[in-house]
């Protein structure tokens, strides 16, 4: 993408979120869910998997247009996904939606991530003198900065790689930027070190934010939520945003979370995983209460809940044609969950799983009814929707 002065100007507002939701008129009941004043659809193309190639660039450029004509408003993606190669084909294919009138910025939810170090378009030939080059020698990263060989969340490397982010998605500003994996700094230091480095983290973000390069920020996570508070790489929810607090205020800009949750795991919804008022909570329901969007990464499990459900999850999920549908509809009904987060590089993945929006989600009823009343269950309440 361009320079500085090549970004296309603006951010996700409530306004254009409602027009981009009244567009498509009441054919998806309860697609779209209202979370900080913004309409957002509850099914959100994700960029993860895919060859970093100028084929998968195309396909994936594709897959947006389609999948903004389809409902989605919600994109999701990181600096380091296919070597920036997805950042930069969602970009490419916003600018070309906007040039052509057939979008507006305010419409749509871009978020990204930064933290683990990454290539530039495609793998040097040699890797480990890239990194010396890129990082080290300039002396953006420290070698004391680096956690298993790969990630770093220290200010000036979030700086850089913001800088990166915005100009390959082509944005003035992101409308969610995440730490990516926060949990994976847990592999060296104390606890109170870890916790003393993300502080350091919010403090960077939150400066982006009053500088209009970002509108929000937020941790991407994979064990950190999930696993049980003695795990190495824990992360209690309730003390993060306390270090936001005390970055930010009562009005800092720490807005959303993101983890994985799909039928085969189901440990966001474990009131064993974090606190809440000092007593056990599921994830998902500690998130809700603190008014945080959820973002539910993994909902067909990279493709492998996309066929060969048991039957007794189509009598529960029913009015749709495949296991992957089924698999969404699953996730997006589940209350806490503002967007389930699906890969998409192909149109027709992009058709057969939006297909899902037609049908309204689960009410609360039915979807605890899955549960059979067991001990693991939701708690809380639906979704706000449309």
């Amino acid at each position: 993408m361009g320079s500085a002065s090549d970004l296309t100007p603006g951010r996700t507002t409530s306004e254009g979120t409602a027009r981009f939701r009244d567009h498509f008129g009441r054919q998806f009941p309860g697609h779209f869910r209202e979370a900080h004043h913004l309409w957002l659809s509850s099914i959100g193309l994700g960029t993860y998997l895919g060859e970093p190639d100028t084929a998968t660039d195309t396909l994936y450029r594709e897959a947006v247009h389609r999948a903004l004509e389809l409902g989605v408003n919600v994109f999701d993606t990181a600096v380091n996904y296919r070597h920036q190669r997805s950042e930069r084909s969602i970009g490419e294919a916003l600018a070309e939606r906007i040039a052509a009138g057939k979008l507006r910025r305010d419409e749509v939810f871009v978020a990204t991530k930064g933290g683990f170090l990454s290539f530039d378009g495609e793998e040097p030939p040699d890797p480990n003198a890239y990194f010396r080059q890129r990082f080290l020698e300039t002396g953006l990263v420290r070698p004391e900065d680096v956690a298993a060989g790969c990630h770093v969340m220290s200010p000036e490397y979030l700086r850089d790689q913001i800088e990166i982010s915005r100009r390959n998605l082509g944005l003035e500003t992101i409308d969610l930027y995440y730490v990516h994996n926060p949990e994976t700094q847990l592999e060296r230091g104390t606890r109170e070190a870890f916790y003393g480095r993300l502080k350091a983290a919010f403090e960077t973000l939150e400066a982006a934010v009053q500088a209009g390069k970002i509108a929000a920020y937020g941790t991407a996570t994979w064990n950190a939520y999930r696993v049980q508070p003695e795990a190495r790489d824990a992360v209690s929810l309730m003390e993060v945003l306390k270090l936001a607090e005390e970055v930010g205020g009562p009005a800092h800009h720490f807005r959303a979370v993101q983890l994985p949750f799909n039928l085969a795991m189901l440990e966001a919804l474990d009131p064993g995983m974090q606190t809440l008022e000092d007593k056990p909570a599921p994830a998902l329901v500690a998130a809700r209460s603190r008014g945080l969007m959820v973002f539910a990464s993994a909902s067909l499990l990279q493709g492998r809940l996309s066929e060969g459900l048991p039957p007794e999850i189509a009598q529960h999920l029913g009015g749709l044609a495949t296991d992957a549908q089924r698999a969404i509809q699953f996730v997006r009904s589940t209350p806490g969950v503002t967007t389930a987060l699906v890969g998409m590089s192909r149109q027709e993945h992009v058709e057969e799983n939006l297909a899902t929006a037609r049908v309204p989600p689960l009410n609360f009823r039915d979807y605890r009814a899955m549960f059979g009343g067991g001990a693991t269950e939701p708690g809380g309440e639906p979704n706000r929707a449309d």
